[in-house]
């Protein structure tokens, strides 16, 4: 069978949003791209295209317009804290500098350019809990959430002055890299899924793969030691195809990976009612006044879990319960107002611009998507009591694990705190509500202390949560021209790494913790450098 053979002056493995931005900037000076992606041209853009579509900026226009004080430094400094880096985390540390210092420049001024608009109302999530994470709200949601993000970047790509110099192909697999007298010099692999082999010859490469949280083996693999063993049972919300398969490829021709056991999962993973792959799930945005029990019907303590404080806390928490799984307890009032999914499939209203509705919805609740959710997920239950609440949780697993009695008693408690007033609460939950509330993106989106078992609100829900896979914090490890470093430090000729691939820069941005939305805002900075360089390398 006759090969196919591509030239360009750079190709790009992955046509993720690393790999959309480094084909732009390329374009922009006159560079011919080849752009390979393994998937179908309708799942252009990767994961972005289903994310909620939230960035890390700092110096907005939105933020200043809401009196948000923000700065390089301040950023920095959180961005540190939350990182835990080690002490030759080296380029993991510069491209956290980098990252902070050039936001408005590089990510948000930028996407403004490419008619990318964002919602007013900038949000605050991951703000530290034992040590201090966001001071501020940094995470600006894109208007038509990474749906609207991705078409407005494919929109750009089409028009593009340049657009003849760019060649789109899908379903190509990229099977390994070419080197030639010690230079990459392009790449080979097969079209799916009839076989064909074909041949990738260019003066640079760019891989922009994503990371290995599409393969519960490699996660399971790199799991994080100090946690000791790894769910049984887990969820992934990552690509289908990010299984590390360059990682290997590129660490066989000298490349360095690092950090692979720092990872950003998810606490509140549910099955995916309409999975694209084995083990898919949806990460729910955990409503703050539910009650987050184990699966004897306990609740998760010392401290109470919450969300929009310490993702990785969550997760390590609950991988220390029986099963290694959890359950959240709520009912339809505290569903309508404060449950979200982490995606613009369920959010529909945001990624169709549906403004009223999403005023709506900001006002009165969601109840279109907790109806949907109820109608859709198998890991919810509903039920007029708890003791009917219990057995239905046990009917769902199919085992007797939870506790009626006991669960009844956790929720008797939360709520006989509730009943006190504002004075007298003595609840560490609660008292954190009272913080979230007064912000006013927080408090449109959190209940006025409400109580679980109140038949005003009623039905009781349950929801089965697992630890949903998402994003690689680890990677290729690259300098600050994304070039491919060899342990030793120095560059791989002709070879550079964008996005989740690099983790997301340096293998390893984020250290130990994410301040959430530095994973777009990192593909978009890494891709944007990585054109950059190249067009610079004088290619």
């Amino acid at each position: 069978m006759a090969q196919k053979i591509y030239k360009a002056d750079v190709t790009i493995i992955g046509s993720g949003l690393a790999g959309i931005t480094a084909a732009i900037e390329l374009l922009d000076k006159n560079k011919e791209v080849l752009l390979l992606d393994r998937d179908s041209e309708e799942e252009f853009g990767g994961l972005a295209r289903w994310s909620f579509g939230g960035i890390c900026m700092i110096g907005t226009p939105e933020q200043k317009k809401m009196g948000i004080k923000d700065s390089p430094e301040l950023a920095l400094q959180d961005w540190t804290s939350f990182a835990e880096f080690e002490e030759d985390a080296l380029w993991p540390k510069q491209w956290a500098k980098y990252y902070t210092e050039n936001s408005l420049e590089l990510i948000y001024n930028w996407l403004k350019r490419q008619n990318v608009t964002f919602l007013g109302m900038v949000n605050w999530p991951e703000r530290g809990l034992f040590v201090p994470g966001n001071s501020v709200p940094r995470w600006h949601v894109t208007w038509g959430i990474g749906y609207g993000l991705i078409e407005a970047l494919s929109y750009h790509l089409k028009q593009h002055p340049n657009r003849k110099k760019l060649t789109q192909k899908f379903h190509h697999r990229v099977i390994d890299l070419d080197v030639m007298d010690g230079k990459v010099s392009g790449c080979h692999g097969e079209i799916e899924p009839k076989g064909e082999e074909f041949i990738a010859q260019s003066d640079a490469v760019v891989v922009a793969t994503g990371g290995i949280c599409g393969s519960l083996n490699l996660v399971r693999k790199h799991w994080y030691k100090p946690w000791g063993e790894p769910p049984k049972k887990m969820l992934t919300g990552s690509h289908k195809f990010a299984d590390g398969d360059l990682h290997e490829k590129i660490e066989k021709i000298g490349g360095n990976i690092t950090h692979l056991d720092k990872q950003f999962n998810y606490a509140a993973g549910i099955h995916h009612p309409n999975p694209r792959m084995p083990n898919h799930g949806l990460s729910l945005i955990p409503p703050k006044s539910a009650l987050w029990v184990n699966p004897e019907g306990k609740r998760i303590g010392p401290i109470p879990l919450i969300t929009a404080y310490d993702t990785r806390y969550l997760v390590e928490q609950i991988t220390k319960q029986p099963g290694q799984y959890s359950w959240q307890i709520l009912n339809r009032k505290i569903m309508n107002r404060e449950l979200a999914v982490s995606g613009s499939e369920y959010m529909t209203d945001f990624r169709d611009k549906k403004k009223l509705r999403v005023i709506t919805s900001l006002l009165f609740g969601n109840k279109r998507l907790t109806k949907r959710l109820l109608n859709e997920s198998k890991d919810i239950v509903t039920a007029r009591s708890v003791e009917e609440l219990a057995e239905k949780m046990n009917e769902l697993n199919g085992d007797v694990s939870v506790d009626a009695k006991l669960l009844k008693e956790e929720i008797r408690q939360f709520d006989a705190n509730v009943g006190r007033g504002k004075k007298y609460m003595n609840d560490d939950q609660l008292r954190r509500i009272a913080h979230l509330r007064q912000y006013i993106g927080d408090r449109l989106r959190t209940c006025n202390f409400q109580k679980i078992d109140d038949r005003s609100a009623y039905p009781l829900i349950a929801i089965r949560e697992f630890i949903l896979a998402r994003k690689s914090l680890g990677g290729i490890q690259t300098d600050l021209d994304c070039r491919v470093l060899t342990p030793d430090g120095k560059p791989i000729p002709g070879l550079y790494a964008a996005g989740e691939a690099a983790g997301f820069g340096g293998g390893g941005i984020h250290g130990l913790r994410s301040l959430e939305g530095t994973f777009l805002g990192g593909c978009i900075l890494t891709g944007r450098v990585a054109g950059r360089a190249i067009s610079d390398s004088k290619i």
